[in-house]
């Protein structure tokens, strides 16, 4: 007895992204954890993984990884575009760290943020609860003179989330790198592009084209994940909306740098399911992050997110 032989007439059917096939899922999520690190006919040949023992291990390594961008680019003479995420967050200080001890300047820096909390306008949320202030206390301020200058960042709001495609493009015209920052949801989306999205597309290479979306409409599971995660359980306070980047600018990116850290206490984890579909499933665009190995990248990972997954007494 299990979901696919208890689903037909729950409240849960028709309730996941179409295009998903849960026996696939399924299989994807049975393999022994020491399996993790096999390679994929799909995975880029510049994709690696890198298992974490701790949350401590993980955040230093994920701040190194962005740091070195960083101080590669300057060694390099070359300019550097950063999408970034707000969450995973412990990196930000690691990195932070680094650029002070090896006093690298972010001057030839330029980020965007991924996303930011909306209402169906594109109205976005202000306040110690945004995005934007999370990145603004965890990132640029405590690098100081080094930080990215103010001009540099941009955050996903109504008005300046539009601007991003020709800014980026720019850019890379320019010469510049472009390194994806993420998390991985627990519906497998990257930002909040969630799979849901998938289903008004054709086609991947169509769904592939979206740059953005304003006020896009989250699925409840991401609005649990962010309650658990964020908002101490408070459902009440999570928007169901938000700003996002799409496919368009992420997977044009010529780095990426990722992290998997979603495990509680005692055990008990939301992640697992999410990071072996991300490196098992196969691209599609029902499942926005299974397109995250096709590109070069490291993706950082706590060992307990590889298994068993299987249930146990907590």
């Amino acid at each position: 007895m299990d979901f696919n032989s208890t689903v037909k007439g729950s409240m849960l059917e028709g309730f996941y992204p179409a295009g998903w096939d849960f026996v696939k899922i399924d299989a994807c999520c049975s393999h022994a954890p020491e399996e993790i690190s096999e390679r994929q006919a799909f995975w880029n040949k510049d994709f690696n993984i890198d298992e974490c023992t701790t949350l401590g291990e993980f955040d230093v390594k994920m701040g190194h990884e962005i740091a070195n961008e960083i101080r590669k680019a300057n060694k390099a003479g070359q300019k550097l575009v950063f999408i970034l995420p707000v969450g995973p967050m412990g990196m930000y200080k690691w990195a932070v760290y680094f650029l002070k001890e090896w006093n690298e300047s972010c001057k030839n820096v330029w980020c965007f943020n991924m996303d930011e909390w909306a209402d169906g306008e594109g109205n976005t949320l202000t306040g110690d609860a945004s995005f934007q202030s999370a990145m603004e206390n965890a990132f640029y301020n405590p690098l100081g003179e080094l930080t990215v200058p103010k001009d540099h960042r941009n955050f996903a709001t109504k008005a300046n989330l539009p601007t991003y495609p020709e800014k980026i493009n720019a850019l890379k015209a320019e010469g510049a790198k472009l390194v994806l920052v993420y998390g991985i949801g627990r519906m497998c989306h990257i930002a909040f592009w969630e799979p849901t999205i998938g289903a008004e597309f054709d086609s991947d290479e169509e769904w592939k084209k979206q740059p953005y979306r304003i006020g896009v409409q989250l699925h409840p599971l991401t609005i649990e994940q962010n309650a658990l995660t964020s908002f101490k359980s408070r459902t009440s306070l999570v928007p169901c909306r938000a700003n996002t980047i799409g496919p368009g600018l992420m997977f044009q990116a010529d780095y990426a740098i990722g992290g998997a850290d979603g495990a509680f206490s005692r055990g008990m984890q939301w992640q697992g399911m999410s990071l072996w579909m991300t490196l098992r499933y196969g691209p599609t665009r029902h499942i926005t992050s299974t397109y995250i190995p096709t590109l070069p990248g490291r993706l950082f990972y706590l060992k307990e997110l590889a298994g068993p997954l299987v249930a146990e007494a907590n």
